[in-house]
């Protein structure tokens, strides 16, 4: 997809995972694919670009061989039926996989609450990440608290401990120590 300035595409009806790819790159909106509904949202604002920055060279520098974690890259949540896309702040990946990236090549998944993103990375993305069995959710708050949750077998997220603040050091899905505070 190359950047553009013009308007996105009115889509008519519900969007393909073709239509998805199809879709030119926008660098002014961030867009999202739900259940075949094209989602645009404003893009980041500055402190939310620098949490994703501290937080993806944290996991970056802590991925061992053959993981690696992407910045909003394109995560196939649903393909069948009415598709959902969805572009996480960050994915930790197995790499070598095609691309869009398929939830199943996903191990971990940090979503950044913005103003207006809430609902959505509480509520929706908690429930179809778990539902596409992404292993580990965690939610990053304004304040720098950060919920780290972890998919049960009964296929639904439980904290794994209560909201961090300070340094976190976790060995699951591999050993990384972020600090939090410092975003």
């Amino acid at each position: 997809m190359t950047a553009q300035h013009s308007p996105m595409p009115e889509p008519l009806g519900l969007l393909t995972l073709s239509d998805w790819a199809a879709l030119p790159e926008h660098e002014l909106v961030h867009t999202e694919l739900q259940e075949g509904v094209l989602r645009v949202s404003p893009r980041p604002r500055q402190e939310h670009q620098n949490a994703q920055f501290e937080m993806l060279a944290a996991l970056r520098a802590a991925c061992p061989p053959g993981i690696q974690g992407f910045g909003e890259i394109d995560v196939v949540v649903e393909a069948r039926g009415p598709a959902t896309v969805r572009v996480p702040d960050i994915a930790v990946i197995r790499t070598g996989g095609p691309q869009p990236v398929a939830a199943s090549d996903v191990i971990l998944v940090v979503e950044i609450v913005s103003p207006g993103s809430a609902g959505t990375d509480r509520v929706m993305k908690r429930y179809e990440y778990a539902r596409a069995g992404i292993p580990h959710y965690w939610i990053l708050e304004p304040d720098r608290s950060l919920t780290v949750l972890r998919l049960g077998d009964d296929g639904e997220y439980t904290e794994s401990c209560p909201p961090v603040t300070g340094v976190f050091r976790t060995a699951d899905p591999f050993p990384v120590e972020i600090d939090l505070p410092g975003m």
